[in-house]
């Protein structure tokens, strides 16, 4: 019934999975009773109008009629097969059969044995005959299996002695000899070409300098390719007639994107990544949970990720979904400020076997940051200092993407009159968050209870770093529909506003 699962159903007919077969259990009874009063589609109609290959009702308590039924699937190999098997939940339980009451509870030991009478087992609990243990033992045929193509992959491994290193090595998720090379090349190149370009533009950039070597990288975007950036040189097109490609066009399926990228994190040797709006990461919510909760790599390229989506109107303005996806346990959120720090986060979104990761990345043109070699390297702690005096900071200010800019333009003003301002940029508040207490300290010092983190969305998960006597720049309500600029002046995302600020801790 529910309709997240059609989307996935629907690509698969596009696609022509013909190795996709899924067994329908059609018992007419969910847990509040008799779907009649809520369901009533066609449901052999609907698969057959996505493209399946659909082999309409079958007895589902006839095992003979199943093989059959498989049978005939897997001699389908253009489309994606159904197999629709009409069933009675709690078959054999006398006054239980064919009710809800089946569903979701466990029979009762009264009830168990009434079952067993009826489908005439004779046999005590957890005790299973012998000859029903030898009918499914596939021991032997599986240890023959096994070693029939253990011998073929040696003798392919022989044939072909570099394809094979390369095969193992992403079938164990490692990364190839000259990955820490390419991303320090990369990222030192960012910083010396100082470009101000928005950041899913530097996502973009950055997958043309790590895909070439990523041979298991495989994307799409969810109807948004040309706006997520998520296409690079080395993208080629994967379709029913070119099933070979490594970038898949979802449509508007953000939940089916996420969930398939489960799938093929899963299946290993690949690195899926996908795209859409930061906005619609709400649709593919549970499908994101799904995959920090089974410790996947799964790259999620989030783009258009605040209040600088104006025109498009409050609806696509994302103000609380940075926040809420930060509060994922086992999901890294990457908030970059520019071209470099995109570039750092794609490394580790890579290099994260342990677990998926969100990059937040901007439509706007963010400014570029200058850095020493040390700070580059001290982006990979999540959060750093950007900005500094050669006094203890009487103040700090903390700052994620767009709105790092601002910080630095404000501290620097002040700094250059004498002031002690430190800018703390954090793209990764969960990264920041597992390095040692001395790290911590050093980038935001206790001693300094003067802070202000600016973001251009909620403002709770921040006060966890600014304390009590701190302030937040940050929204309270959703956005407003105006261009970009006008939007951030409104909300007060300008100097101005943040030098009031600074300037209310000298006034209490």
């Amino acid at each position: 019934m529910e309709g997240i699962s059609h989307e996935v159903c629907s690509l698969a007919g596009t696609l022509g999975l013909g190795k996709l077969i899924a067994i329908y259990d059609s018992n007419s009874i969910s847990i509040d009773g008799d779907v009649q009063g809520w369901f009533t589609d066609d449901t052999a109609k609907r698969f057959e109008a996505y493209g399946w290959h659909v082999i309409h009702e079958i007895d589902g308590h006839d095992a003979d009629a199943i093989k059959t039924a498989l049978e005939q699937a897997r001699a389908e190999t253009n489309r994606p097969s159904l197999v629709i098997c009409r069933t009675i939940i709690g078959y054999g339980a006398p006054n239980k059969q064919g009710k809800e009451s089946s569903h979701g509870a466990a029979l009762g030991d009264d009830e168990v044995q009434l079952a067993r009478e009826q489908l005439g087992w004779k046999h005590p609990p957890f005790e299973i005959p012998q000859e029903y243990y030898a009918a499914w033992d596939a021991t032997s045929k599986g240890v023959a299996l096994e070693s029939e193509w253990t011998v073929k992959y040696n003798n392919w491994k022989k044939a072909w002695p570099d394809l094979a290193v390369e095969f193992e090595r992403r079938m164990r998720g490692e990364l190839p000899d000259s990955w820490a090379e390419t991303t320090a090349t990369y990222q030192q190149t960012c910083a010396d070409k100082a470009e101000s370009v928005a950041s899913r533009k530097a996502s973009q950039n950055t997958l043309d300098a790590y895909g070439p070597i990523l041979p298991e990288l495989i994307g799409g975007s969810a109807d948004l390719a040309g706006s997520n950036n998520t296409i690079w040189s080395g993208s080629k097109t994967n379709s029913a007639d070119s099933p070979a490609g490594n970038y898949l066009y979802y449509g508007v399926r953000e939940f089916g994107m996420t969930a398939i990228n489960n799938g093929i994190a899963l299946h290993g040797g690949f690195i899926p990544y996908g795209g859409t709006f930061l906005i619609f990461s709400d649709y593919a919510r549970n499908a994101i949970r799904m995959s920090a909760l089974m410790q996947q790599r799964n790259i999620y390229v989030l783009t258009h990720d605040s209040i600088g989506l104006g025109e498009d109107g409050p609806t696509h303005q994302a103000v609380e979904q940075a926040a809420s996806l930060r509060l994922i346990p086992n999901l890294s959120v990457w908030r970059p400020c520019d071209t470099v720090e995109t570039a750092v986060a794609w490394q580790h979104a890579i290099a994260r076997r342990e677990g998926p990761t969100a990059l937040l990345l901007s439509r706007q043109n963010l400014e570029h940051q200058s850095r020493s070699a040390e700070q580059i390297a001290d982006i990979s702690r999540g959060g750093y200092v950007l900005v500094d005096s050669s006094r203890e900071p009487e103040l700090i200010l903390i700052a994620t993407g767009s709105e790092v800019e601002l910080a630095v333009n404000v501290a620097s003003r002040l700094n250059s009159q004498g002031h002690s301002i430190r800018v703390v940029s954090m793209p990764c508040t969960d990264l920041f968050d597992t390095r040692d207490a001395d790290y911590r300290e050093s980038v935001l010092p206790s001693t300094c209870s003067r802070r202000i983190a600016i973001e251009a969305g909620v403002k709770d998960c921040w006060y966890k770093y600014v304390g009590l006597k701190g302030k937040v720049l940050g929204m309270t309500t959703y956005g407003e529909s105006a261009p970009a600029k006008d939007v951030f002046e409104h909300f007060g995302f300008t100097e101005a506003r943040l030098m009031e600020l600074i300037d209310s801790f000298t006034a209490n």
